[in-house]
């Protein structure tokens, strides 16, 4: 039972924090302090990550895309796997293993010193109190995040196919409107919202039930973050098939 119950509960907690966030009184002072602790703990990664992300991606296309003659195209392809795919999943893995796994962390030590119980019994709501802003911060983190690797991306992308590669910059400026549209844009940005969204809401789940003292909360994270990592994949490969069928790929 406990095999159902877990993907029970954790849906139904994205159901219950999710009203908590569109109703009010909303708590700002929470988001911001959140929004900048998250931002501290996943900045440095980001960077860290994308860059090696964007170099690898850019190498890859163009030595395939050379390989099959069409090297013109190796900019724009390098940067629309980027836009679509590598960013996306670079900020969901930097905030289900930094974001969320702080959160976790954090609720968690929370409950085995028994501040969530106190915080009901005072009649607090605690997913209004602590788990809404942390949500909310961490999606409008994912969001920057996301605008981070995409921007390394390009840039990567432009360094190794232009000047590592000796590609023409013009062609790799000109591919881009051949293969790549502003909803690709939008569907990356969506992404990385909800990513945000579904990685906070998990963390805050297993801090909230964890127990067992300080190793309870160290198993809630590692929980935590081998859930998150799971959900976050699927549901990408859900959200691309879903957006190839809305928006199909712009032909050549």
């Amino acid at each position: 039972m406990a095999v159902v119950r877990g993907p029970g509960e954790i849906a139904l907690m994205v159901v219950e924090v999710t009203k908590r966030i569109l109703t009010r009184p909303f708590q700002t002072r929470e988001f911001l302090e959140q929004a900048w602790f998250v931002t501290s703990v996943t900045l440095m990664p980001t960077i860290m990550v994308s860059i090696p992300f964007g170099a690898v991606i850019s190498l890859q296309v163009g030595n395939l895309t050379g390989q099959l003659g069409a090297q013109s195209f190796a900019g724009g392809a390098a940067v629309l796997a980027t836009v679509r795919e590598a960013a996306p999943m670079a900020a969901a893995m930097i905030i289900a293993g930094a974001a969320g796994s702080a959160i976790c962390s954090d609720l968690g030590a929370r409950k085995i010193r028994e501040e969530i119980d106190a915080m009901e019994v005072l009649g607090i709501d605690p997913l209004e109190r602590l788990v809404a802003p942390r949500v909310v911060a961490t999606m409008f983190v994912a969001f920057m995040i996301n605008g981070i690797v995409i921007g390394t991306g390009i840039g990567g992308g432009y360094f190794f196919t232009v000047i590592v590669q000796g590609g023409s910059a013009g062609a790799f400026l000109s591919s881009f409107t051949a293969l790549a549209s502003l909803p690709d844009l939008y569907i990356a940005m969506i992404k990385a919202i909800i990513f945000g969204w579904l990685a906070a809401i998990i963390g805050a789940y297993k801090g909230l039930n964890a127990g067992g003292g300080p190793s309870g909360v160290g198993r809630a994270v590692n929980e935590s973050v081998i859930i998150a990592f799971m959900a976050l994949f699927f549901l990408n490969a859900v959200i691309t098939a879903i957006y190839f069928q809305i928006a199909p790929p712009v032909g050549l």
